[in-house]
């Protein structure tokens, strides 16, 4: 399947100062899979080392982290030879083994000319380091996610339908009335699927919601399984249940998170640090509130107001129970709204932004708020093909925005000063 992360990866490979690069991101988001064929496609060669399966190869690692010597062994227990203008080396679950992490520093400094790639678990990369730390300023960090929404529709074969939405907002017209509804009844299989590789390789072959649902409690039971492995006894159950109060958070008119809803009595004494392990996972997109919609927003961040989302919608729907047919049938489901407002959050995240929401003393709110080039641009959503809000109207008056954006079901249109994009075509903005 066609993933964005290609161009990444072959900009990295084209750099003169080229530092190995460090893909990480959640688990089971395709990251073996893109980096292998990106190694099939771009070099005669892959080196392909898995620290799970091969401990052997780690106790090595524990021996000495030179290049040189690393190297040499490769070469003898792949009995080929390691030529760096024209192999890739991949060391994946490069978490299990922390001197493997450490040698890309070497590999930095003492031998920049080989081409080096590791990936693995975000928590194992970064967060469980025991007795070495992690090499900073020596390695390119790229952060992975699952398949965003114009992935998704490759993976489909739907690149005709993809070009004609690209096309439309770029050219600044109305997609045709048959695209606009096929298009939107494939954001909303989307909702329900999700973007993680294997659900989405699933459902189009096999066209089955029940074997994708069942994909997706497989994956949430590995994340689960994942918050036992790496955080301590004592934290987990805490971990867990905030985890689990991500649908209800969200099922509220007021989707701030509130720590009485993971358990009475909560506050952030006690849930807050569960909070920052979930975020570290990956698992989760945090949306901190901006008391003032003014550039730099980071500075008018307010640290006790919050919104989480899961970072896919696929698992959203599994883990809130709910029946796939509903959102794709197009139905007033109670949940449409917290879903669609997932959706954009974790598509506005894929895009490179941080994300930001603004209230204005409980009578009006601006579902996020995004900067590019120094401009802080409102973001309004809506589930349906409804439209008025008075909140972006009370944004607009106060800060008078240069742009402003409305995402819902309705067509392409650019009136009155609002960029009105569908839901389908978030992925461009």
């Amino acid at each position: 399947m066609r993933r964005n992360i290609e161009a990444k990866l072959v900009a990295w490979k084209s750099k003169k100062r080229r530092k190995p690069l460090v893909v990480y991101g959640a688990r089971q988001i395709g990251k073996t899979y893109s980096i292998r064929e990106f190694g099939k496609k771009y070099y005669k060669k892959t080196v392909y080392i898995n620290f799970e399966t091969s401990p052997g190869i780690a106790r090595d690692f524990e021996e000495d982290i030179s290049p040189a010597f690393l190297i040499s062994r490769l070469e003898i227990f792949l009995n080929q030879k390691i030529d760096p203008e024209d192999t890739l080396l991949f060391f994946d679950e490069i978490q299990v083994c922390e001197r493997a992490l450490t040698s890309l520093k070497y590999f930095c400094e003492d031998a920049p000319q080989y081409h080096v790639i590791a990936a693995g678990s975000l928590l194992g990369v970064v967060v469980n380091r025991e007795r070495y730390s992690f090499p900073v300023g020596k390695v390119e960090p790229l952060y992975m996610y699952p398949m965003q929404f114009d992935e998704f529709l490759s993976a489909l074969s739907q690149d005709m339908l993809l070009e004609e939405i690209r096309n439309c907002f770029l050219e600044k017209r109305k997609l045709t009335s048959m695209l606009h509804e096929r298009a939107l009844q494939l954001y909303r299989e989307y909702l329900v699927i999700g973007g993680m590789p294997e659900a989405v390789s699933t459902y189009a072959e096999e066209r089955s919601l029940l074997e994708t649902v069942q994909i997706q409690s497989a994956i949430l039971d590995t994340y689960v399984a994942d918050m036992a492995k790496y955080a301590g006894a004592g934290d987990t159950a805490k971990i867990m249940a905030c985890f689990d109060s991500i649908p209800a958070q969200l099922a509220k008119d007021n989707r701030k998170f509130q720590y009485k809803v993971v358990a009475k009595g909560g506050k952030a004494s006690l849930f807050g640090a569960s909070i920052d392990w979930l975020a570290a996972s990956g698992i989760i997109t945090r949306c901190e509130r901006a008391e003032h919609g003014i550039h730099p927003l980071e500075i008018y961040r307010d640290l006790s107001s919050f919104k989480l989302y899961l970072c896919d919608t696929g698992l959203l729907t599994a883990k809130a129970g709910i029946v796939p047919y509903e959102i794709i049938g197009g139905h007033d489901h109670i949940f449409i709204g917290a879903l669609t407002e997932n959706f954009v959050a974790n598509t506005l995240e894929k895009s490179g932004y941080r994300l930001y929401y603004w209230t204005s003393g409980g009578t009006a709110e601006v579902d996020f708020l995004i900067e590019k080039e120094g401009v802080v641009i409102p973001v309004e959503v809506k589930a349906r093909e409804h439209t008025k809000s008075r909140s972006l109207s009370v944004f607009s008056e106060r800060y008078a925005p240069l742009r402003r954006i409305r995402f819902s079901e309705r067509n392409f249109g650019w009136e009155n000063g609002i960029d009105a994009i569908p839901l389908y075509a978030a992925w461009l903005v």
